[in-house]
């Protein structure tokens, strides 16, 4: 028995619903999930609390606009999400840098620094791959380049702290940044930058 027009468009509309409700629920479980990694990545890039936290909340809002884009199969949420905060990251620097100087935190002076001045586009792209390529890392490299790169500590001190021998510290370096090297070369770093 064929079914009225009525019912076949109520169908649909259910259909339709229920699958914005899914959309929905998945929106916020990732958001549970990554928005803290996604607001550390916006902050370490942009040094600006308000704007790292414009940035996951635009990152979710464009998500939830193109949830039908997402794709699984071609990669994870998260991978989804952090091109998305990406995008935003290098759009709100570049907006940030073609500010004019009076607007700008900084010298207002108009002095010119001493050294060659780099592309804040560039500068938090390259922010992001590295911060990217260190996540992929197992814990113990990861903490190791956190600990001799971003602390400044020795490696005796490091390795006393770890109880684990200078030469073997060393080795983790070692193989921590060539790990590092290689996720980058796949993320498609070159050294020009």
């Amino acid at each position: 028995m064929k079914r009225p027009q009525r019912f076949r468009a109520l169908g649909g509309r259910l259909r339709r619903l229920r699958a914005a409700r899914t959309g929905e629920e998945e929106i916020r479980a990732a958001y549970r999930e990554h928005a803290g990694e996604l607001y550390r990545l916006a902050l370490r890039s942009l040094g600006d609390r308000g704007l790292a936290e414009e940035v996951v909340q635009e990152t979710f809002v464009r998500a939830w606009r193109s949830r039908e884009r997402f794709d699984a199969e071609r990669g994870s949420m998260r991978t989804w999400l952090f091109a998305i905060a990406r995008n935003l990251v290098v759009d709100a620097a570049r907006k940030r840098a073609a500010r004019p100087p009076g607007t700008r935190g900084g010298s207002e002076s108009g002095e010119e620094s001493s050294g060659p001045v780099e592309d804040p586009a560039e500068r938090t792209l390259r922010a992001l791959l590295v911060g990217e390529a260190l996540e992929s890392l197992s814990e113990d490299h990861r903490r190791v380049i956190f600990e001799v790169y971003y602390q400044g500590r020795l490696y005796s001190e490091v390795a006393e702290d770890l109880g684990v021998p200078s030469g073997t510290l060393r080795s983790r370096m070692y193989y921590a940044l060539k790990s590092l090297r290689l996720t980058l070369e796949e993320m498609g770093w070159s050294d020009e930058r």
